[in-house]
């Protein structure tokens, strides 16, 4: 299955739709706007929160804590590489890979592949795709692909365009 993220290029908080394969809403992710790292809360569109993203702010490496349904599922954590991206997830064997231009990722948990993350050119604004291979993951793995995102555009604005090499000197 696949779902589509698109983020506004200019607004004041993170506010965007999430869709399915056919064009349909299928989530609502609303950052806050005067909070202390990165907060993102999806939404089901009943408006029942299903999921909230956490950046845990005083951390050497990029943290986030995903929560579920009320409870803490995982922590993601980037890894310390130089030209490719890396994140695992604690409390749970799955571990996410990204490419040298950190747009193409894979989720996978050792053995099988359970999303694929890719960025799509020449759109206004961040447009990924996720391709899912089972449906039973689809609120973690877009979890997982918002925290990765969040991540990116923290590097972005911390480290400026020496992005890649930077990672060894402010880290």
């Amino acid at each position: 299955m696949k779902i589509y993220l698109k983020q506004q290029v200019f607004s004041w908080r993170d506010r965007f739709f999430v869709k399915d394969e056919f064009g349909d809403d299928r989530y609502v992710v609303e950052g806050e706007l005067l909070a202390i790292g990165n907060r993102l809360h999806i939404y089901e569109m009943t408006g029942r929160r299903a999921a909230s993203i956490r950046q845990k702010v005083m951390s050497l490496l990029s943290r986030f804590f995903v929560e579920i349904d009320g409870r803490v599922v995982c922590e993601i954590v980037k890894d310390f590489t130089l030209f490719k991206q890396h994140y695992w997830l604690e409390g749970i064997p799955w571990r996410m890979d990204g490419d040298f231009l950190d747009y193409n990722y894979r989720l996978h948990d050792g053995y099988r592949q359970i999303m694929r993350m890719s960025k799509q050119w020449l759109t206004w604004g961040a447009y990924y795709e996720l391709n899912i291979a089972d449906p039973r993951d689809e609120l973690l793995s877009l979890c997982v692909a918002l925290a990765v995102n969040s991540s990116r555009k923290d590097d972005k604005v911390i480290r400026g365009p020496l992005h890649p090499l930077s990672r060894l000197l402010f880290r």
